[in-house]
């Protein structure tokens, strides 16, 4: 009987190291694993859009690369420096801020934390240790222009930003050329929200411009947009989508989307980082050309071969800087 407690004790002894040695080797993996912080951009989760796109290219990097993730919302951190200053202090290896409304406190952080590096999205720093990344969306608008422009029977087209600022410009002009480039006596019909989270606005402003006859609707403008979308199914006309596929929110309306692939971005940036321990530095531009920017399969209405031919075209002239 005393040799079955010895020998229950001792195999009890050994679970406990057992399980201390496993833990311990967890933890030492874990330190070694690369570690990435995102500050996400205003609306944060669940935008169907640009702050979701970034989440999918992390939990891809996650599960491919074995990359361990954390992020911030302005609504958790009140101020974006707040969020990034946290993702600093846990030891992350990269800290990203997505969006141009964070460059300001990532430039701050930065100054800071002169030996972490970080990644601005959407924007252009000059400081040497941020790499900058942005994307084509003007090549990327051109295309849905086009498709616009193709589909509207009223010759009259909206498009709805979610802010009047340079980089929501370059999708409203690049729609605007893409679809005068079809119909040069297109009418354009443009508003600004200045509100990239507001659903019902977005309704509002697309229930107004479908009462000025346009009947395809391109929204820039994050959630914002999403209620353009919505709107423009409730009324029977059509709507482009953006950033990521957004068919399955208006299925009957949305033709297509115009890709902003900051998911693609993110991740071969930090598949490169896995491979070289470092990331470029400077200004990296994304386009057709790269998969940075793309449009989505064209849905809901079905396009002539001479129609797909003066697509394929276009894709062609952009993605060769034409």
């Amino acid at each position: 009987m005393k040799r079955k407690h010895i020998a229950v004790l001792l195999s009890f002894c050994i679970t406990i190291l057992l399980a201390g040695c496993g833990q311990a080797a967890m933890e030492s993996n874990a330190d070694e694993k690369i570690k990435v912080g995102i500050m996400l951009s205003d609306v944060g989760l669940g935008d169907q859009s640009f702050s979701d796109s970034a989440f999918g290219g992390l939990i891809k990097s996650r599960d491919e690369l074995g990359i361990l993730f954390d992020y911030r919302e302005i609504k958790d951190t009140g101020t974006y420096e707040k969020g990034l200053t946290e993702l600093v202090e846990e030891g992350n290896d990269l800290v990203i801020g997505l969006g141009f409304m964070v460059q300001e406190d990532l430039e701050k952080t930065a100054k800071k934390y002169p030996k972490q590096k970080f990644i601005l999205i959407d924007a252009i720093s000059e400081l040497d240790n941020i790499t900058s990344i942005t994307f084509k969306e003007d090549e990327g608008s051109f295309l849905a222009g086009v498709v616009a422009a193709m589909t509207s029977k009223s010759n009259t087209v909206g498009f709805i930003g979610g802010a009047d600022v340079p980089l929501i410009n370059k999708f409203a002009d690049g729609f605007s050329e893409g679809a005068k480039a079809v119909k040069p006596d297109i009418a354009i019909i443009t508003e600004y929200a200045n509100d990239f989270g507001n659903d019902k606005l977005g309704s509002e402003i697309a229930k107004k411009m479908i009462g000025n006859k346009a009947d395809v609707l391109y929204a820039a403008a994050g959630f914002t947009g999403v209620g353009a979308l919505k709107a423009a199914q409730e009324n029977r006309i059509y709507a482009i989508g953006v950033d990521s596929d957004q068919y399955f929110y208006a299925e009957k309306s949305v033709i297509t989307s115009m890709l902003k692939n900051v998911d693609v971005g993110i991740y071969q940036l930090l598949k490169e980082y896995a491979r070289e321990n470092k990331v470029p530095e400077g200004h990296i531009e994304l386009g057709l050309k790269d998969n940075g920017v793309q449009l989505a399969p064209i849905r809901v209405i079905s396009l002539t071969d001479e129609q797909r031919k003066t697509l394929d075209e276009w894709q062609k002239k952009l993605a060769e800087g034409n």
